[in-house]
């Protein structure tokens, strides 16, 4: 009797084929720290592009939730800045220019 060879083993498939969008959502989520709606953008546009190959893109998807988280995040400081710069206008407009102390607090009017 003969012994049969045996069949080769399978070798895993090992490709380096760029993912289609990784480098955008990684520029995406960099970008969210600094300007944030720019960087949801670029995420979702490497979302969008990862999507389409069937690839996952775990950095676009990290940079879309923080784009968001971020997003929110600068529109309520502005809206908070907006309206403590409003009082300070209606409080200067109230006691004039010059430098005041009212209840503790120093405002300097021009």
């Amino acid at each position: 009797m003969t012994d049969p060879t045996p069949a080769p083993a399978a070798q895993p498939v090992v490709t380096n084929a760029p993912v289609p969008g990784r480098s955008l959502g990684i520029a995406g989520l960099i970008i969210d720290f600094f300007i944030p709606i720019l960087g949801l953008i670029l995420s979702i546009v490497a979302k969008v592009q990862s999507g389409r190959a069937n690839v996952r893109n775990t950095p676009a998807t990290v940079g879309i939730v923080l784009g968001i988280i971020f997003t929110i995040g600068y529109v309520i400081l502005i809206i908070v800045l907006a309206v403590g710069a409003g009082a300070l206008a209606s409080e200067c407009a109230t006691l004039g220019s010059g430098v005041h102390h009212v209840n503790g607090v120093t405002y300097t009017c021009s």
